[in-house]
């Protein structure tokens, strides 16, 4: 029956889901635990920019790393050692509270995360069949929506300065081992792994590969910052978890319809529209003074701007891209905004020294001025597609951890791809 036939496969993914669950509430733990933790502890607005960087770099080394692991060891071995190490992490911060320490740790934390990205997400495609894949996806998204949110939230249950939080978010990591481990699911297929050349990217659409990059400065920014910075402006944990809340909340509510309107205009205007609207949800919150209702009100407007720019960006990538060529753009957009989350916590958080914690606003409007005039100029020099030659949205919106390695790659001539791979919606770029 039509409606059994769509239900399976639902099912076969729960258990995947479940521990995409866990996994991603300990790490919204993590997100909004560690920069105010830092600062307690007196770390500099440099140390706990690093955090994020040490972050982002070790998600980078994953992603081209870890598909070697699966490849050697398989999907639930490789789930099940990165889970152990990256709760063993967890644990290690409030043992050895030390900056260093704690970027070195986060490395490790993002290579491990990386790793379970992929896995879980090859483990969905898999599951996934034409009828059901829109479905699925729009679980997975709602997923990590929610629990990162209510992973942020639990920062609000004990004191910062105790072992207890880092436990919980150790317990929960672990915990999301369980339901991969125990299912009767059969594995995915072996992973393909493609080369990243960034060379070509560009050349198949500057628009894109450039906002990309940009995109992912101004959110490895506000994830590795924006805890510290709404810790500081409210003076409430609660409050500061609230914040951070309401700008995912704000890029969820708006991800879908800034998708389906940059699918019957040109994206790159869509695109602009955004990241102008986040440049003035940002400077409200430089110039205007704190008042709980109107701050977490501009909060959700400027994750509304921010958040789904990445689905947008990457939608036109795929807009120009071959279907032989999907892994690979998967790959290199992952990669390119991963370099960009990089870069962007370094910069933000000399602003966050030099104009207070506010600062980081003014860095992201800083970047968001520029992919405004990049994007105004490609408007003027390349004609955008018509809606009818455009990828539909559900693609744009995916983007595997997937996939990368190194000049022993499979060339994508070898590939032979039966249907486009999509997992990941960034809103879900890497979140730390």
């Amino acid at each position: 029956m039509p409606g059994s036939t769509i239900l399976s496969p639902m099912l076969a993914a729960g258990a995947i889901l479940l521990s995409v669950a866990l996994l991603i509430m300990g790490n919204g733990l993590q997100v909004m635990l560690l920069p105010i933790r830092g600062g307690l502890e007196g770390f500099s607005a440099l140390e706990v920019g690093l955090l994020g960087s040490g972050y982002f770099l070790g998600f980078v080394v994953g992603c081209v790393l870890t598909p070697r692991l699966i490849m050697r060891a398989g999907h639930i071995r490789t789930f099940a050692a990165l889970v152990s190490i990256a709760s063993a992490a967890a644990l290690g911060y409030p043992i050895g509270v030390d900056s260093m320490v704690w970027i070195v740790l986060r490395m490790i934390t993002g290579f491990c995360l990386a790793g379970l990205y992929l896995v879980v997400e090859s483990w969905l495609n898999d599951q996934a069949t034409n009828e059901t894949r829109g479905a699925l996806i729009s679980i997975y998204v709602t997923v990590n929506f929610t629990v990162i949110t209510l992973g942020q939230m639990l920062v609000t249950l004990f004191q910062p300065d105790s072992f207890v939080l880092f436990s919980i978010a150790s317990v929960l990591v672990s915990l999301a081992a369980v339901p991969i481990v125990m299912t009767r699911s059969s594995q995915p297929a072996p992973i393909t792994i493609v080369r990243f050349r960034p060379v070509r990217m560009f050349r198949l659409s500057p628009t894109g590969t450039v906002s990309i990059f940009l995109i992912g400065m101004a959110t490895g920014s506000f994830w590795s910052l924006g805890p510290a910075y709404a810790s500081a402006a409210s003076g409430s944990i609660r409050e500061a978890a609230l914040f951070m809340s309401a700008a995912v909340l704000g890029g969820a509510v708006l991800q879908w319809p800034a998708g389906k309107i940059s699918d019957s205009m040109d994206r790159r205007q869509v695109l602009i529209g955004l990241a102008l609207f986040s440049i003035v949800a940002g400077g409200a919150l430089v110039v205007l003074p704190y008042a709980t209702w109107p701050w977490l009100a501009i909060g959700f407007a400027f994750g509304a701007g921010l958040l789904p720019c990445y689905a947008i960006a990457a939608a036109h990538i795929f807009d120009f891209a071959d279907r032989a060529d999907y892994v690979e753009v998967s790959a290199g957009l992952l990669l390119i905004n991963g370099i960009g989350s990089t870069i962007g916590p370094l910069v933000s958080s000399l602003s966050f020294e030099l104009l207070g914690p506010a600062g980081i606003f003014v860095t992201n409007g800083l970047v968001f001025a520029i992919l405004v005039g990049f994007v105004t100029v490609r408007l003027a020099r390349r004609e955008g597609l018509p809606e009818e030659e455009k990828q539909n949205f559900d693609l744009g919106t995916s983007a595997a951890v997937s996939v990368v390695a190194d000049d022993e790659a499979i060339h994508l001539s070898d590939l032979v791809i039966e249907e486009p791979i999509t997992a990941q919606d960034e809103a879900t770029d890497p979140v730390p």
